[in-house]
């Protein structure tokens, strides 16, 4: 199975005011995390109502949907496998709930729970996750209750008839950002829609960490650290907006120090007439290969204003669509260049294979290409990317199999050392299962063993 099962964006917001309006134009600006479902759940203290469409924010949502949806706060979900926010009525009373990850175990939950009585509509995760929390007694002993079942990754929002619940996973793979502009308190998966309706950042959810939302602001209920933290590297090399800080590090600077980090490499052993990125997540770094190396920096695609991402879109044969859909050569700036090309990743290697043929077929003299993050060898376990090994090429073949695969002159990636100083974590703080293969669970049982000194 080749699908992307990532859940992929979350907002929250708690204002004196209707928010469904405010939470339409958050998704808008999350729209990048996923483009294939979306939807809104509020809340006026009444009763919680829901509305949910396939399809992107805009097109979708209509001028009765915002009548229906009048509230004082609520819940908002982008997604590229399911329709969010779902509804339950529990013994904890009714509740919205939505969430941004992925259940690694949730083949081997779902069933348990069908055992012990439980129905499911469609073997979801995010139902597993509202059935794990409803058995509870409180929302916050059902999250905790998360936190202890589960393996994968998660960010939580629940709506309740008096407020917000936010919650991270233990080890704080996705991430989840606080703000407010003293009146209203929201909650995102991005800054970027926290910023852009001006509302200033307050803080990161900790790892671990329950918050309560109301008109009051924000209230830690309970906090449920881990010695290591497994932040996802992708977010600051591909997922995450240039204009957002993802757990305090700009992700428009990380991705500048990893193409510098690549012009390093090259300073001395390479000439080239010009740089360019595969837009849009190569941008970020050809932009920091240009300014390392002084090489000039000149775009050799044009984007598609109305393509999307092509590496979120759910089956390998969509992707390749959209792949050849968004970008198209721009014949007259590369006859005759010598290009450096940067990109984040190299997955199955099909689509840059493509577009390096695509330059040289264009008149390129030389394409030099340069990738932010080091190849990936395991297919990830905590959310967007690749299912099967089957899919990484380089479990198949070694750097210059992969450049003589793509018809490059040549091939460079960053390595683990690159991407820490880069980013500025270290392997204690970042996930690395892409790399090594090795759960996060695995090593913090590692940390947490009693050393035997017999």
């Amino acid at each position: 199975m080749s699908e992307i099962k990532e859940n992929c964006g979350v907002f929250g917001i708690y204002s004196n005011g209707d928010v469904v309006k405010r939470i339409h134009l958050a998704l808008h600006f999350l729209q990048h995390r996923g483009q294939q479902y979306c939807g809104i759940a509020t809340s006026n203290k009444n009763k919680i109502i829901i509305q949910s469409h396939k399809g992107s924010v805009d097109p979708t949502f209509t001028r009765e949907d915002f009548e229906t949806l009048q509230g004082n706060f609520g819940i908002g979900h982008v997604s590229l496998n399911d329709r969010q926010p779902m509804t339950l009525h529990s013994k904890l009373g009714d509740f919205a709930i939505c969430f941004n990850g992925n259940i690694a175990n949730a083949g081997d939950l779902i069933p348990q729970f069908k055992k012990r009585g439980y129905s499911f509509w469609l073997d979801s995760q995010v139902e597993l996750l509202a059935k794990i929390i409803a058995q509870e007694e409180s929302f916050v002993e059902g999250i905790e209750a998360i936190n202890k079942t589960i393996e994968g990754s998660y960010c939580i929002l629940i709506l309740t008839p008096d407020g917000i619940f936010a919650a991270r996973d233990k080890f704080g793979f996705k991430p989840l950002i606080l703000g407010n502009n003293g009146k209203d308190y929201a909650v995102a998966s991005e800054s970027r829609a926290l910023q852009n309706l001006d509302m200033e950042i307050e803080r990161d959810v900790k790892p671990g960490e329950i918050v309560f939302i109301d008109g009051t602001g924000f209230k830690t209920l309970k906090h449920l650290p881990e010695k290591r933290t497994a932040h996802c590297a992708f977010e600051w090399a591909y997922t995450a907006s240039v204009d957002s800080v993802i757990d305090g590090v700009s992700v428009d600077k990380a991705r500048n120090n990893m193409g510098a980090m690549l012009a390093r490499k090259d300073k001395g052993k390479l000439e080239a007439d010009i740089v360019a990125p595969v837009p849009n997540s190569g941008i970020g770094h050809a932009e920091g290969y240009h300014l390392e190396s002084g090489i000039p920096l000149k775009s050799v695609f044009l984007l598609d204003r109305y393509g999307d991402r092509s590496y979120t879109q759910a089956t390998q044969g969509e992707r390749d669509s959209m792949a050849k859909k968004k970008l198209s050569v721009l014949r007259e700036a590369v006859k005759g260049k010598r290009i450096v090309i940067c990109d984040d990743s190299i997955v199955r290697g099909t689509q840059i294979r493509e577009k390096v043929k695509e330059l040289k077929k264009a008149g390129a003299k030389e394409v030099h290409v340069r990738i932010a993050v080091p190849p990936l060898m395991h297919p990830c376990r905590y959310g967007i990317a690749t299912k099967d090994y089957d899919e990484l090429i380089a479990r198949k073949m070694s750097v210059e199999g992969i450049c003589k695969y793509i018809e490059a002159d040549s091939l460079r990636y960053n390595t683990l050392k690159d991407l820490f100083e880069a980013i500025g974590k270290g392997p204690n703080e970042m996930c690395l299962y892409c790399w090594d293969g090795k759960t996060v669970e695995e090593k913090q049982k590692k940390i947490t063993e009693p050393v035997n000194r017999a």
